[in-house]
């Protein structure tokens, strides 16, 4: 491996989709990642169609898991705890994603671990964190931007709150921050010799993507309303349906791109009141009748030729297809355990000297018991015996 990463061990405790997602980043990048799985409990993102044609693995499941090694042991197990003992002597860097308390019960909890290894990074990422009223309740994404704030400002005043097809808390502010805070405890031991204890919570990161509105508020007190801001339809910037019923996107706030939306449309008189007129709701209704003159194409067709903020709302067969896609070389093909490949999604991050590496799509929980196992001195027989007394369901 030469990824900018190389030399990181990390063990992978995490199922679903906030840790698998960071440690997915991290293999990428270069770092070794195994990840420890209960054999008896399979993770739910196998299941999550499609299955690859020719495997069990669900293109899901493939994706989180690449380049990742995997085994099973039954935590529960007093030899479970051995193995983890051998290996974070050299896999000095734990992901967890059980709520809290629960890595205590089975002796593997942070205070339990650094005694064996002093310098050991330990990050534990959860939805609500280790402290508060909250640590032991159950969430998903979309309860933690409920309690963020986000959305109570976020969709329309007639709808309210409105779901979105990505995983905003569970990647942006769980899987990306977990990433930050083991890279930055990596480079506070490279100076200080010293692990530590990393505490993610999912809410806590959604709290903070409050950075513009959140900041006025805190300011004068003011809570910002649904439709009501420059930012979530309280102007023009916004969606507008088209002709075909696509959608294009709006978002020229700066006065230099309004002018040439201005100039696009042949409407001049639009100039001097900006993205955020006085009578917004007027203007914007003859926004949205002209919007539906022309179909989607015609619209792209006529932008082209204009730096106005105007873009498509693109469909994923659309988006894998885009030039500016293929230019960025945001889908890959990575190998499969029968020599073919599947497409991917890429680490968006480009290096001009450390390429993200795509050496293998995710593979079954276990895949790697024996090798691991091997590499960490235990004999065939022990293994076998192992194997016999459940310790990998």
């Amino acid at each position: 491996m030469t990824g900018a990463l190389q030399g990181l061990k990390i063990l992978d405790f995490t199922t679903l989709l906030p840790g698998p997602y960071a440690t997915m980043i991290l293999a990428d990048l270069g770092a070794d990642v195994l990840r420890v799985l209960a054999g008896s409990r399979p993770d739910a993102t196998l299941f999550l169609p499609p299955i690859i044609p020719g495997t069990d693995m669900s293109a899901a499941a493939a994706t989180l898991g690449r380049g990742k090694r995997s085994i099973t042991l039954n935590l529960k197990d007093q030899k479970a705890g051995e193995i983890i003992s051998r290996l974070i002597r050299e896999y000095d860097i734990i992901l967890e994603q059980f709520r809290p308390g629960v890595m205590e019960k089975f002796g593997l909890d942070y205070s339990s671990l650094k005694e064996i290894n002093p310098s050991l990074i330990y990050c534990s990422l959860t939805g609500y964190g280790q402290t508060g009223p909250l640590r032991d309740r159950a969430g998903h994404d979309i309860n933690y931007l409920a309690r963020s704030g986000i959305m109570s400002h976020s969709g329309r005043k007639n709808a309210g709150p409105t779901l979105m097809g990505a995983q905003i808390a569970d990647v942006a502010c769980g899987a990306q921050n977990a990433v930050i805070a083991i890279l930055a405890a990596v480079t506070h031991r490279l100076i200080t010799g010293c692990g530590q204890y990393l505490d993610v919570a999912m809410t806590d990161g959604a709290v903070a993507l409050n950075a513009l509105f959140g900041a006025g508020f805190l300011a004068d007190g003011t809570e910002p309303v649904r439709e009501e801001t420059i930012l979530n339809g309280g102007c023009l910037y916004d969606f507008y349906e088209t002709r075909d019923g696509r959608h294009l996107s709006f978002g020229p706030l700066e006065a230099v791109f309004f002018n040439e939306f201005c100039r696009a449309i042949n409407r001049s008189d639009l100039m001097p009141m900006g993205v955020a007129p006085e009578d917004c709701g007027k203007t914007k209704n003859e926004l949205c009748s002209l919007f539906k003159t022309k179909t989607l194409n015609e619209w792209i067709n006529l932008f082209s030729r204009f730096d106005a903020c105007i873009e498509p709302v693109m469909t994923l067969n659309e988006v894998v297809a885009d030039p500016q896609t293929q230019a960025r070389q945001m889908i890959v093909d990575v190998p499969l355990p029968d020599g073919k490949t599947v497409r991917q999604i890429a680490n968006p991050i480009k290096f001009s000297k450390t390429s993200p590496q795509y050496r293998f799509a995710g593979v079954a929980a276990g895949t790697h018991n024996w090798e691991i196992l091997l590499e960490l001195g235990y004999s065939m027989e022990e293994i076998l015996e192992f194997k016999k007394t459940g310790l990998f369901d």
